[in-house]
């Protein structure tokens, strides 16, 4: 930036100031000073001023020479000197305040509902306000060296406003005064726009022809505040190596390198930074959000709810009124949340309360209020030309906005709006308006007020038939992040909205038109739940269809919808998923299953379960103790499954109660990857005493070890336990369990199925395992011990059990080092009269074509073998043939069987072909993992914590959104033509 004064940035100004006697002392000074900044030394004593002058900008930066020559002129006593370069760095702060000011220009000032944003928020954000003031100073306790304070809010929080207040206060000196000097603002937008640069050049960026005074904003990083917009948005992942990070301000480097270097303090130590995200667990966020770092949540609480409407209402009885109708409904509470819907949801209620209408019959669901907003804010003037032009300035919105969902845009270009027909008038109605307003992110572009009204306006799209339209910015070939749209599911809803005539009529009365679409849309739904009806695996879970119809809550339909359900499955993450769920719940009469998962406790909510809804699962994944209570009513509930959350002791004491209770008839319980150790294993051994109908237990993942396995048998042997199925995969046991375990499978009247897979049992604790399995008090019928870290050595005692062992139905023993010659002993059993085994799994235990012969013989003289699965063993061509040939005879009774079938040459492909022709009813295992399988060991994604919940978006559940079908787009064309 060009300075006031020439002289302000001339190192030979300076040193021509200083007299021969002074300069020789100023080269002595300036020989430590480097020493003690830790610079590269050059010779300095023959140097004259002229040379001194050239040589120091092309050595050093910027900072580091201004800095060592205030010092020096200091220890000079060259005060004047020192005024100067005081005086210039007074007058660069005072116009970075004016950079800022410029670019800090509150947009929303020019709109309707700007002033009274503006207030609100600057009334509202005191408290973080007040949390940005302590973190940047560091003598208070808030404060930390390298301190990132994080802004973290949904879309539309304020996340933006608040840091414009906040920037606004430091320009008019009320809020960072003596601690921050400078602030360089950052948006994710200007990032992802650039490729390299240097911190020079990206602190330069704002400045009048990018001439920033980089060494006086650098000189003293203590005072320099980074702002970053918007991190969740910069499409580069930051995960840059420590070794690639750069430390000189003047070097370019590729941007991940250059926000690194700045986030791990590489570049301008001691900086301060204040960034904003939407929550996300995207690695950039995590990278950098560390202990120390302050953290705070934008959304509008309760409290701050009721000072909105109070201020805008201005009447105390209307604010409540209006209040009253939003907290009955958790959709929309949710909605006023965000300051934006909250904006449109009071505007709505007082248009309403001024046309004396009973607003609380009109405005209960957001499509509602939506509907509302549209019609209130475009046909403002009576007429029919009024009508007729609104209804085509509502349908090129329409059009707009459907052609920017489906092709992820959501700021339009002049270009854009042009495309769908939009005049410079038009557009300026709809600023008026409210409904289009300028970007707050991208230049000369405009954006809906909010993606909710964009998704409003694309499901009444939908149900115009608007011809799919190209927006021209939808082929930039690269999206930011947060353009990326892919998931319609509020779109459907507010379709289903738009399907409840009472709602629709707010539209069609409005602008004089019918919306086209709507008995088809209903036709084609009914129709579609009554395909899914008969092939229920093609809907996996059903909160987005009941977030549909608790939007329409038209009563007949909603029977229709759901009459079809016998299975239901819901996840339930709120208080909203809660009320929904109920809600359609007690319209599906001929349920018989729900599946059930619960992630967070919810208060003062009656419960789910109904008496008249038949449960045969249920899952939860938190402490939700109301729930458990009302299971213990329900007699029809068989399964119930706890897992991934940590089991308080209050919660044994009440799966105590619960088992206990005279009608439970809760066979199998699950507490999979519950964190349970051995100190747990006392509360659990008390469950399986406590009788009742308890028949199977399942404590897969957790880290029981061998002294709680030991408490466990002690329990298992109690004549009071009545387990017959013990699942422990990986629950950390080794050998020091298994004399135990084997004492319990010697003596245990009902244990008929034990799962060890996974644990560290090794030779020793597999012998003591299988050697009750030789006496006839061993009930055991099915026995898995794949990845148990056993050799061929013991393999002649497992041989000799499945010989002798005529209840024996099952052994799974892959994952072992079990190997040909351990095969072969094994195949001695198996060939055995007396072996009874239906199933033995042996993938993945080093077998090759050495053993097939033996194995191939097998098939052809055991009787009662029906699964045998060996794949992921290296077998071979030659080793394949010989059990393909076995599976052709006759006397070959397999049903199933797994045989690693890529890479066979193709003699061997038509030996394959053969058996699959001759015995169309044996199935072949796949390669891949079983599903079963890794729900039995916890392994699955379903498993983890927060990421329980499948993907919602709605395409597979009716149809992809941006076609239609054929019998509708022949229907509809008179409806769809060109606007």
């Amino acid at each position: 930036m060009a300075e006031s004064d020439s002289t302000d940035f001339d190192l030979l100004w300076y040193l021509e100031n200083l007299s021969d006697k002074e300069f020789q002392s100023f080269k002595k000074y300036l020989a430590r000073k480097i020493l003690d900044f830790k610079l590269p030394q050059f010779p300095l004593i023959q140097m004259t001023k002229e040379e001194l002058a050239n040589v120091l900008p092309i050595s050093y930066e910027g900072q580091y020479i201004w800095n060592m020559l205030f010092s020096i002129f200091s220890m000079m006593r060259k005060e004047d000197l020192c005024r100067k370069i005081i005086g210039r760095r007074n007058r660069n702060q005072e116009a970075c305040k004016a950079v800022m000011r410029r670019k800090f220009m509150l947009q929303w000032e020019s709109h309707t509902f700007g002033k009274f944003h503006y207030k609100f928020f600057r009334d509202v954000s005191s408290d973080v306000f007040y949390i940005l003031q302590l973190a940047y100073d560091s003598t208070s306790y808030y404060s930390a060296n390298n301190l990132n304070v994080f802004l973290m809010g949904e879309r539309a929080s304020g996340k933006t406003m608040v840091i414009n207040l906040a920037v606004l206060r430091w320009i008019k000196g009320e809020m960072w005064q003596n601690m921050i000097s400078y602030v360089v603002h950052l948006t994710s937008h200007e990032i992802n726009q650039m490729t390299n640069s240097s911190l020079a050049e990206l602190i330069a960026k704002d400045w009048p022809d990018g001439q920033a005074p980089i060494a006086d904003i650098l000189s003293d990083p203590k005072k320099l505040l980074f702002i970053l917009e918007d991190l969740d948005n910069i499409r580069f992942e930051l995960n840059v190596n420590e070794s690639a990070l750069c430390s000189n301000s003047t070097q370019k480097v590729p941007i991940p390198v250059l926000l690194v270097s700045l986030l791990k303090r590489k570049m301008a130590p001691g900086c301060w930074f204040l960034i904003s995200s939407r929550p996300t667990r995207g690695n950039n966020v995590k990278s950098f959000l560390k202990e120390v770092d302050c953290c705070t949540t934008l959304q509008l609480s309760k409290e701050k709810r009721e000072i909105y409407f109070n201020s805008f209402f201005k009447d105390r009885q209307r604010a409540s009124a209006a209040l009253q109708l939003v907290h009955e409904d958790e959709i929309l509470v949710g909605l006023c949340r965000v300051a934006i819907l909250c904006w449109i949801t009071c505007t709505v209620l007082k248009r309403q309360m001024d046309k004396g209408r009973d607003f609380q019959l009109c405005c209960q669901t957001p499509t509602d209020l939506h509907a509302h907003f549209l019609a209130d804010a475009l046909t403002s003037e009576a007429g029919l030309t009024a009508n007729q032009y609104h209804l085509g300035l509502l349908k090129r919105l329409c059009l707009l906005a459907a052609g920017g969902l489906f092709l992820s845009t959501l700021n339009f270009s002049g270009e854009d709006l042009r495309c769908v027909g939009f005049t410079e008038a038009d557009v300026s109605v709809l600023q008026a308006a409210n409904i289009l307003l300028p970007s707050s992110t991208h230049k000369d572009r405009y954006k809906f007020i909010h993606l909710n009204v964009q998704e409003f306006c694309t499901a009444i799209a939908f149900l115009m038939a608007v011809p799919n339209y190209l927006i021209p910015s939808g082929s930039r070939e690269y999206k930011e992040k947060r353009e990326q749209y892919s998931d319609f599911n509020q779109v459907f809803t507010f379709i289903f909205g738009l399907l409840n005539a009472n709602r629709r009529k707010i539209l069609e009365t409005s602008f004089g038109y019918q919306l086209p679409m709507v008995d088809s849309f209903k036709w084609y739904s009914v129709g579609y739940m009554k395909y899914l009806d008969r092939d229920p695996e093609k809907l996996t879970h059903h909160m987005p269809l009941f977030y549909c119809l608790y939007e329409n809550r038209e009563e007949e339909f909603v029977k229709t919808i759901v009459d079809a359900l016998m299975e239901v499955t819901v996840y339930l993450r709120s208080d909203k998923d809660m009320m929904v769920s109920l809600y359609c719940l007690d319209y599906c009469c001929h349920l018989r299953t729900l599946k059930l998962s619960v992630q967070h406790i919810f208060q003062n909510k009656e419960p789910l379960i109904r008496p008249t809804a038949r449960l045969s699962y249920v899952s939860t994944a938190s402490g939700f103790e109301d729930l458990l209570k009302a299971l213990a009513r329900n007699r029809s509930l068989t399964y119930l499954s706890i897992n991934c959350t940590s089991i308080s002791l209050n919660m044994f004491s009440l799966l105590h109660d619960i088992l206990h209770e005279p009608t439970c008839q809760i066979s199998h319980l699950s507490l999979m990857k519950c964190d349970l150790r051995a100190s747990e294993c006392e509360e659990i051994a008390s469950l399986l005493i406590s009788g009742g109908s308890l028949r199977k237990l399942t404590l897969s993942s957790n880290p029981l070890r061998s002294d709680g396995m030991n408490i466990l048998c002690d329990a298992l042997l109690h004549p009071n336990c009545t387990l017959i199925s013990l699942v422990l995969v990986f629950c950390c046991l080794t050998e020091n369990c298994c004399s135990a375990l084997g004492r319990v499978l010697l003596f245990s009247p009902t244990l008929r199925q034990l799962d060890l897979c996974v644990n560290r049992l090794k030779n020793y604790g597999v012998l003591h395992v299988t050697f009750p399995l030789l006496f006839p008090t061993c009930q055991l019928e099915e026995l898995h011990l794949s990845g148990c870290f056993f050799s061929s050595d013991i393999c002649q005692y497992i041989a000799i059990v499945i010989a002798t062992n005529e209840k024996l139905r099952s052994l799974e023993i892959g994952s072992n080092k079990i190997e040909d010659a351990g095969m072969q002993l094994l195949c001695g059993g198996l060939r055995h009269p007396n072996c009874m085994l239906v199933n033995i799994g042996l993938e993945e235990c080093m077998l090759t074509s050495a053993c097939c012969r033996s194995l191939a013989s097998v098939l052809t003289t055991n009787k009662t073998l029906e699964r045998l699965n060996l794949l992921q063993n290296h077998l071979g061509n030659d080793g394949v043939a010989k059990l393909l040939e076995s599976l052709i005879s006759p006397d070959c009774v397999l049903k199933v069987v797994g045989l690693p079938l890529t890479g066979l040459n193709t003699q061997t492909q038509q030996l394959l072909m053969t058996v699959k022709e001759r015995k169309p009813s044996l199935t072949f295992l796949s390669e891949t993992w079983s599903l079963k399988e890794g729900r039995e060991i916890g392994v699955t994604p379903a498993s983890q914590p927060g990421s329980i919940i499948p993907n919602s978006n709605l395409d597979y559940m009716f149809f992809k959104f941006p076609r239609m079908s054929a019998a509708m787009r022949t229907s509809n064309t008179a409806s769809r033509q060109p606007l």
